[in-house]
């Protein structure tokens, strides 16, 4: 890459990163009202916009969604083609515009203000506006204010800072939702099942230990009797437990190859003397993250898992690397 792309690429950068900062003075009264509107509506945010800001308008609905606040998109262009009527009485509308007077978006602001009947209480109307003197922000309820001082383009057209602004302002009102609603990690993870973090946040030990053999030997078991198990149970570890099936202590197939290089004599071997006594553990309740940090922190791959000392089985690094975890 030559001196001058660089330049132009860290030029692009600087520019976008200001328009950021030049948000801060438009977090007003305005879009705290946005926000509680939102937050308050017994219906859905629908999200429309045209061209880039179209694209911009599905991202934030997106992130809504994830987020517990129900919204819907709808593309200027196709509401005055007979999609308008996704909008119902309930619902509250953000329109997207950098210059806030495109043919689409002048066509269907009065459609929106007037969509309700003389009873029906209308549709707030909330323009996300590059230009606060334009047809969208005089119309509009509530405006939040997205004005940049110039393109990246370095023609100064082609949307560039102006939809980051659009994007981190969206980015705004949903963390304010998150807060004003209270949506926690537990929520998170309920919009979430399908992918890694979502498991993060749900996925628990439970869920993954009872799929395994449950390896276990006695104290009095022989050093054959605790290979036979290891390898038939195919955890590389047993647990050793007494008569209570009270977690004594565990064995890895590490244990033995170190018992392997400093014992010459291996006739009486039994568990007892193999044992790792007061070994890490980890309740069935726990998340399957915690056991991974577990694993990681002490270089490790299989934890024994316990309820009130009482051995239950094994989660291994296997089972959290097939769920996605890593």
């Amino acid at each position: 890459m030559t001196t001058h792309l660089k330049l132009l690429a860290k030029k692009t950068i600087a520019l976008e990163a200001q328009s950021i900062n030049d948000l801060s003075p438009f977090i007003n009264d305005a879009f705290e009202k946005a926000v509680h509107t939102i937050a308050e509506m017994n219906g859905r945010l629908v999200v429309g916009g045209i061209g880039k800001s179209a694209i911009i308008a599905q991202k934030i609905v997106s992130t809504l969604n994830s987020t517990g606040t129900p919204s819907i998109f709808l593309h200027a262009a196709d509401a005055i083609h007979g999609d308008l009527g996704m909008i119902q009485k309930d619902d509250v509308v953000l329109l997207i515009s950098k210059s806030g007077e495109s043919p689409e978006i002048k066509i269907l602001v009065p459609l929106i203000k007037n969509f309700g009947s003389a009873i029906d209480k209308k549709n707030i109307l909330i323009g996300m506006v590059g230009n606060v003197d334009s047809y969208l922000a005089k119309n509009a309820d509530i405006i939040l204010n997205t004005t940049v001082a110039q393109e990246a383009c370095p023609n100064n057209l082609a949307p560039t800072t102006s939809t980051t602004a659009q994007l981190v302002m969206g980015d705004a009102l949903a963390v304010c939702l998150i807060d004003l609603k209270g949506f926690g990690s537990d929520d998170f993870a309920r919009y979430h099942p399908g992918g890694a973090l979502g498991k993060k946040l749900y996925l628990r030990v439970a869920d993954l230990y009872k799929n395994n053999e449950k390896p276990q030997v006695f104290e009095t078991n022989s050093l054959k009797e605790v290979i036979v198990e290891i390898s038939s149970k195919r955890l590389g570890a047993t647990a050793v437990v007494n008569n209570e099936n009270k977690l004594l202590g565990i064995i890895t197939d590490g244990d033995l190859r170190r018992m392997l290089e400093k014992n010459n004599s291996l006739e009486n071997m039994t568990a007892a003397m193999l044992m790792t006594k007061n070994s890490k553990t980890i309740g069935s309740d726990e998340l399957a993250v915690v056991a991974l940090d577990m694993m990681r922190k002490n270089s490790i791959t299989q934890l024994p898992v316990t309820e009130n000392g009482k051995y239950l089985g094994f989660v291994h690094l296997h089972d959290l690397i097939r769920e996605g975890l890593i």
